[in-house]
């Protein structure tokens, strides 16, 4: 069997060995076909991981890089169908299909992960061990059906990822950041750190970069505040976007980044890539850890300093969270005005806190004056985000910071969310609304040619 796939280079079995021809062995009595239920996941799961390595066996794994994948897809059916055959399995068409894809998911891709990767209305997938998976769909968490072989099968699986990004994990390093080839963030924390087996924690990128109109559509913005940050973005004042973990900073950093001119070099600086900005003129730089002697590794503070060498126009910090925010300041401060960076804080005021400390984590002892006249010369605006309970996310206040008093920062609310209640479907009902304030940026902002309405800052005006 598997004969007519022999021959040349891109062939997908494997020449067998010329052997002497025996004689062939009496045939033994055919045993009924045994039916497989793929309602039980279990015995499913066992089949695929048999199959799979019996297709191991017999193929030319240094072939698969050289061809299509429609075309394994066919190569691969057809020897399954003599596996099977062999074994004694009746399949049906859609049983044989699925069972087809899913061996090539294991061959090329992340195996039981893959149908999860490509549905687009999973947004986070969470692996908690290999018997179980939990999966966000539509701002709720849901346990999938999807389940690996044992803890070996998912340690394959993660080893794979992270190869791919000339990452390690194992018991000397147990936990790793990674990222997928779509940009997806990969965060995989194994034994003896997890203590029940492998954890993976994926946040999926959609393929399709979330922009401006699409944050309009869902509410999280609404086109007045897309009208003004817009004017933020192009009259290059510098942006901090703050907020809890899963508020959606990173997409809102994409979108606010639609608007920085194509004629612009930007160079991005993240831990594991994950932007996915559209210019033209985009240099991405990131973060590289330890090798296995403890050497090599080139952290964001690194990065941030080899990219003002980089005769940047805007430097895009994926996230502060060490002392790379002192030379992140310090480049906004030094001719890189439009630049934007992410932060973890629940208030705008807590992301000045928050800076201050990332600041004192440079070793450097300077007096809290000098850190906050730094922090209100270089950060223009600071834009909130929050996830509501019904899982959106929406933008909950803007704030321009506009200098100091004494020894304190001063800001200003613009425009804020206001809340009035949850439906019974469990809707979060509110709207955004205008302070009253009108920003300081406003004239700034008129002399870069961007003009915005007065009407937009009027007292209690509702936005949307």
């Amino acid at each position: 069997m598997f004969g007519r796939f022999r021959g040349g280079a891109a062939a997908l079995v494997e020449p067998a060995p010329t052997a002497e021809p025996r004689p062939a062995p009496a045939p033994e009595p055919t045993a009924p076909a045994r039916p497989v239920s793929f309602e039980d996941s279990e015995r499913y799961i066992d089949l695929k991981v048999s199959l799979h390595r019996k297709l191991i066996d017999v193929i030319n794994l240094a072939a698969l890089d050289k061809m299509e994948r429609d075309d394994i897809a066919r190569e691969v059916n057809e020897i399954l169908g003599d596996l099977l055959a062999d074994e004694q399995i009746a399949l049906n068409a859609g049983e044989r299909s699925r069972l087809t894809r899913d061996i090539i998911d294991e061959l090329l891709g992340l195996g039981p992960l893959e149908p999860l990767l490509k549905d687009p209305t999973v947004s986070d997938i969470l692996v908690n061990t290999h018997a179980q998976v939990f999966i966000e769909r539509r701002g709720t968490l849901e346990l999938s059906s999807v389940k690996f072989r044992d803890e070996r099968h998912l340690r394959r699986i993660i080893d794979r990822i992270v190869a791919a990004v000339g990452r390690r994990v194992d018991e000397s390093q147990p936990m790793v950041d990674a990222r997928l080839p779509d940009g997806s963030r990969v965060n995989a924390v194994v034994p003896p750190v997890a203590i029940d087996g492998s954890i993976v924690s994926i946040r999926k990128f959609s393929r399709t970069p979330l922009g401006v109109d699409r944050l309009v559509a869902t509410g999280s913005i609404t086109p007045e505040i897309a009208q003004v940050l817009r004017a933020v973005v192009k009259s290059r004042l510098n942006v901090l976007i703050s907020g809890g973990t899963g508020t959606g900073k990173t997409t809102m950093l994409n979108a606010l980044s639609s608007f920085i001119d194509e004629r612009e070099r930007v160079v991005t600086i993240e831990d594991a890539a994950e932007l996915q900005l559209q210019q033209a003129h985009v240099v991405r730089l990131e973060t590289r850890p330890a090798n296995i002697e403890g050497r090599g590794e080139i952290a964001q503070r690194e990065l941030v300093k080899n990219a003002l060498r980089m005769r940047p126009d805007r430097i895009i910090l994926g996230e502060c969270r060490a002392g790379e925010a002192f030379d992140m300041l310090q480049a906004m401060n030094t001719g890189h005005d439009g630049s934007m960076t992410t932060i973890h804080a629940n208030t705008c005021r807590d992301a000045l806190g928050r800076l201050e400390q990332l600041i004192g984590m440079t070793g450097m002892n300077l007096p809290p004056r000098s850190m906050r006249a730094q922090i209100a010369s270089a950060i223009h605006v600071i834009v909130q985000i929050r996830r509501f309970s019904d899982g959106r996310r929406r933008l909950v206040s803007l704030s321009e910071i506009t200098g100091m008093e004494g020894e304190i920062v001063t800001m200003q609310e613009i425009f804020r969310f206001d809340q009035h209640g949850v439906d019974a479907d469990g809707t979060v009902r509110g709207a955004h609304i205008a302070t009253g304030v009108r920003p300081r940026f406003f004239e700034h902002a008129a002399a870069c040619g961007l003009e915005l309405p007065s009407r937009l800052f009027a007292p209690n005006h509702t936005l949307g």
